[in-house]
Order: C-alpha cells, then structure tokens, then sequence
C-alpha cells in the first residue's frame, strides 16, 4: 500500500478519487484550499489514522513541501474549475494550472517524490476537425487559456520527469460528471431550473456535443493507467467513444427533475463561450490497449448524473 498526496482532495473528483484511495487500503493526505472543493466531501474521514487533511494553497510552496513530506506518490487534480471564469480574470490559469503545477513539481523534488499523477484535459488539443483525437495529435493549438494552462503543466511534469528521474501518468480528461460537481454544464442546468422551472437558458445553439464520463468511471480508469503502465512519461486520453449533444442533456435533466413544459431558450452561435469546443470527440485506443474502458455510454453516464443530481439535491 502507498501513501498518496492528493492536491485538490477536497474537490469534485479529488474527493472521489480520496474515497477509492481509502477503500483500496492505501494512506491519504487530502491537500486543498476549499476554493472549489467542499470540507464536506471529504469530512467523513477526518481523524481515520490513514487519512490526513490540510488546507492550504498550492500557491503556498512553503506549505506544500511541509505536507508532502514522507509520501510515495502525487495526484495533482488541483486547478480552476470554471473556464469562463479567464474571461474577466486572465491570470487565473496560469496561477491555477502552471503556477501550482511547478509548485507541487518542485515539493517533489525536495521531498525526494518519484510519481506524478495529473488530471490534464482534452481542451489542450484546441478546436480540431471533427475526429476522435489521439493522443499523438499535433501540433497541440488550445483556443481557452484552461487548456493553454493544463498544456504548460504537461510541459513542465515531462521536463521534471527527465531532469530529476521522475515518472509521470497524465491524462486528457473528457467531460467528467457526477455527484459533487460544483460547476459545469449539468450543474449549471440544474442551478437554473431550480430557480426557474418554465424556462432553461441554453449557451451557445444547444448541437454542442461532448463525450461525458462518471466521475467513478473517471478514477477507475486513472488508476487502471496507472498500475498498468510503466514508461517515464505515461499519456492517456480518458473518457468515452460516444458522445452527447447540449439538447439532450437538457432534456434528460428535465426528465429525471420531474418537470415538464420546459421552455429552452439559446443565446445562440455554435460556441457557448469564447474558447468552448463545439465538437469533441475522444479517442481513447491507448487505454483500451492495457485493458480499460468505461461501461458506460455518454448518455448513460447523464442519465445516472441526474439521477444522482437530483437524489443529493432531495438529501436521499
């Protein structure tokens, strides 16, 4: 067993990840600030003996170093979660993915720390013809300052891995959904009926379509990658082959909210946002080859994420 130092532990998937770290008998340093993470997610194993929690930044060397101390292996999930977010503050990626990234990089180095873990994402690809998109695409163009940063965190994990003998296993993530979920597509839909059960405003024309995966499927296959490969630097795209339009997920979350005569309305254009990918599409040969996939579809990945929407919203 292994004593695991999660950087954003207290997040959406942090949090997930923690509680299969946990159930498969390793120790866990859960390290987040709370900014988009919830003490709640995480709250059940505080004072375990194999389960740590520290609040503080990844922009605090200092604190890092400190709370990396002693441990085998680093899953680095930290970053902003909103990417519209830069359109008003554009220094944000490059504190949240680069900045943090060279800082969890450099407290390995310190501390003697040989494995990396990062959640990357597939907006470092940028706005690509419409194919599945392996991971030896390039050259790599991201058009959202998200992916730019979640590039410039690769580049610095695969530069740390070949200076300082590092080894590293990163992955381009889909659209991850499920319980916890602070942000994102189906958070934001449900935030809005909540409040307006007649009528949902749509970004963009609603034909975006995304490959959406559980946030369960999620850390299975990043653990699976994990103990199944072996290289110096390890590149994986993580999601699923099919895909889902924008409609359709209103739809399925209207459904299984138990609302009707919903009004859509579209602030229109294809894209919803400046630097949104209106096509993705994920081509994930590479993990399939060591033996992974997801069982479920995209859509049925919607329909459990609304359904378990709308469960933790009711308390069951």
């Amino acid at each position: 067993m292994s004593k695991c130092f999660v950087a954003g532990g207290a997040g959406f998937i942090g949090s997930h990840l923690v509680d299969r770290l946990l159930a498969d008998g390793h120790t866990v340093t859960a390290y987040d600030n709370l900014s988009n993470g919830r003490r709640s997610f995480i709250e059940g194993y505080i004072g375990q003996d194999n389960f740590q929690f520290v609040e503080a930044d990844a922009l605090n060397l200092d604190a890092l170093v400190t709370a990396m101390e002693g441990h085998e292996v680093v899953f680095h999930l930290t970053a902003n979660q909103d990417l519209r977010v830069a359109l008003e503050d554009t220094s944000v990626d490059m504190y949240q993915e680069t900045v943090a990234t060279y800082n969890v990089l450099e407290a390995m180095r310190r501390n003697g720390v040989k494995k990396i873990v990062y959640t990357s994402s597939g907006t470092v690809y940028g706005d690509t013809p419409v194919i599945p998109i392996p991971e030896t695409y390039g050259p790599t163009h991201p058009i959202s300052l998200y992916g730019a940063g979640k590039l410039a965190g690769e580049a610095l994990i695969t530069a740390f891995c070949h200076t300082f003998e590092m080894q590293a296993w990163m992955y381009r993530f889909a659209n991850i959904i499920g319980p916890r979920a602070t942000h994102a597509v189906m958070y934001d839909f449900m935030n809005k009926l909540t409040e307006n059960s007649k009528e949902l405003e749509i970004l963009g024309d609603g034909t975006q379509e995304r490959p959406f995966l559980h946030v369960v499927e999620c850390v299975d296959g990043v653990l699976f990658g994990f103990e199944h490969s072996d290289d110096r630097v390890n590149l994986f795209n993580l999601g699923c082959e099919s895909f889902t339009d924008i409609v359709t997920v209103a739809e399925i979350l209207v459904e299984e909210m138990g609302l009707e005569n919903v009004n859509f309305t579209f602030t229109g254009g294809s894209r919803g946002w400046p630097g949104d990918v209106p096509r993705v599409r994920c081509n994930i040969d590479r993990i399939k080859a060591l033996g992974w996939e997801p069982s479920l579809t995209s859509e049925g990945a919607v329909r459990r994420t609304a359904q378990e929407m709308v469960a933790e919203a009711s308390g069951k």
